[in-house]
């Protein structure tokens, strides 16, 4: 049960810290702690009341801003005044963290930095000097009782070791008081921390009688000795860093280091290989080899001559400038026979292309009717006189369209295309064709709507006589 309770304690003994001779800055860093008024606090006796402690962290409530617990039967009352004269804090300064100048936030994140290069307010300890990262331990052990890993400084920690380090003053009384409440909260998830200090304060009771004490384990005591240790041990893991890219070394130091432990009894132990220790033997072979390779590279290497390599000449036609227009042919999917060299000649021809002359269809004369026509005699002034001459014109125009008939079309077409020919212009015999069915289409489509207003006029004409004949 000990163990539990201070697993977060971490006291110092600043009488052995301070004098450390081969580290300043680790000593700058103590005698800050001491400037700001907290060598009362982290230095006070390293001893622990078990029993005591486990009844105050049972039984202990806040009260009106009162820590009130029941110790050995009899209540105990712990305020903030207490606190303070206990330990000797400042009751004046910074009481919120986040008041720390932003100036001097930002000169920190380089002064703390182990590459010069500002670092972040929330980053790896790693990535800061080793004094900044024993003062961010301290700060989380024995100050804000941080649980889970230290590898990360968060932000408030940053802020606090600001404030340190440039000497501001903070109220002391009020901040670990306030975080000593949280900590004897049930709902809180602070972790039990202040081990030694609450023995302390239960110590300073008068009507109280503690019980045994037991110091604290070395390793939980800074003092000159354990901060070499931390230091090396630092030094350790820049080597050993899973995410680090070094290769795994220093092999005969480790162990001896390990070996220099008084509380560690080593295992069996190895020679080195021979080949890994530098003997005198071993430095003639090392030259022997040497001189081998320097030979190898001095001989003369056989010159090859390079073949001199032919560019491919380009197997496409080259294209021939001209300035005539070309007449190309569309391609088809249908096989054909590769064309004779004299089909491929280039063919002039003439630019300005006569334009073809539209002959216009010569109609014959229509032949006289021998037949004598049933003339009608109508009376003068009638109605049906102005239709049967316009029934008259209609059947002249209709004849005329039937003596044109398809065989005058085509040829007129022949006409065409005979003269066509005769002026050297090549035309496809596709184009005549269908020049020929367009023609034939055009006099159909006439002809049957002739046809239609023809039959509608012999229609009405009967419908004419009838009525003539009835009368």
């Amino acid at each position: 049960m000990a163990s539990s309770l201070i697993a977060n304690a971490l006291q110092v003994n600043f009488d052995s810290v301070l004098g450390i001779l081969d580290n300043e800055g680790m000593v700058m860093m103590y005698r800050s702690l001491v400037s700001t008024g907290l060598s009362g606090f982290l230095g006070c006796p390293s001893v622990l009341n078990e029993q005591e402690l486990e009844q105050f962290f049972d039984i202990a409530f806040v009260k009106d801003n009162e820590i009130i617990c029941a110790v050995q039967g009899k209540f105990v009352g712990v305020t903030e005044d207490l606190f303070a004269g206990v330990f000797e804090l400042p009751t004046t300064g910074l009481t919120d963290v986040d008041d720390v100048p932003k100036n001097l936030v930002y000169d920190a994140r380089s002064i703390f930095s182990k590459s010069c290069e500002p670092v972040q307010i929330s980053c790896k300890k790693r990535t800061m000097k080793n004094e900044f990262r024993l003062l961010n331990d301290i700060l989380a052990n024995s100050i804000t009782v941080k649980a889970g890993s230290f590898d990360a400084v968060t932000h408030e920690s940053f802020l606090l070791m600001t404030a340190i380090h440039f000497g501001l003053k903070i109220n002391w009384s009020k901040i670990p008081f306030d975080i000593l409440k949280g900590v004897v909260t049930k709902t809180s998830k602070k972790a039990k921390g202040f081990a030694a200090q609450i023995c302390a304060l239960l110590k300073s009771s008068p009507n109280l009688t503690m019980g045994e004490a037991k110091t604290f384990p070395p390793l939980k005591i800074l003092t000159a000795k354990t901060v070499g240790t931390y230091i090396a041990k630092q030094k350790g893991i820049e080597v050993v860093t899973k995410t680090s890219k070094k290769a795994k070394g220093f092999a005969a130091q480790i162990c001896a280091l390990l070996k220099s432990s008084p509380n560690l009894t080593m295992g069996e132990a190895k020679t080195f290989p021979p080949l890994k220790i530098l003997t005198a033997k071993t430095v003639g072979t090392y030259i022997a080899k040497q001189k081998g390779i320097d030979d190898i590279h001095e001989e003369d290497e056989p010159v090859v001559k390079k073949t001199p390599v032919n560019k491919a000449v380009s197997k496409k036609r080259p294209a021939v400038p001209s300035v005539e227009t070309t007449i190309k042919k569309k391609r088809t999917t249908e096989g054909r026979a590769t064309p004779a060299a004299t089909d491929l000649a280039l063919v002039t021809v003439v630019q300005a292309v006569v334009p073809i002359q539209m002959m216009s269809a010569v109609t014959p004369p229509t032949p006289k009717r021998k037949a004598p026509k049933r003339k009608l005699k109508l009376a003068v002034g009638s109605d049906y006189e102005i239709v049967e001459k316009e029934l008259d014109v209609e059947n002249v125009i209709e004849q005329q369209r039937e003596k044109t008939t398809a065989d005058d079309v085509d040829k007129i077409i022949d006409q065409i295309i005979s003269e066509t020919e005769q002026m050297d212009v090549r035309v496809d015999a596709q184009l005549a064709n269908l020049w020929r069915v367009g023609y034939r289409l055009l006099y159909m489509t006439i002809f049957i709507y002739d046809i239609r207003i023809y039959l509608y006029g012999i229609l009405y004409f009967h419908c004419v006589y009838d009525d003539l004949q009835l009368r």
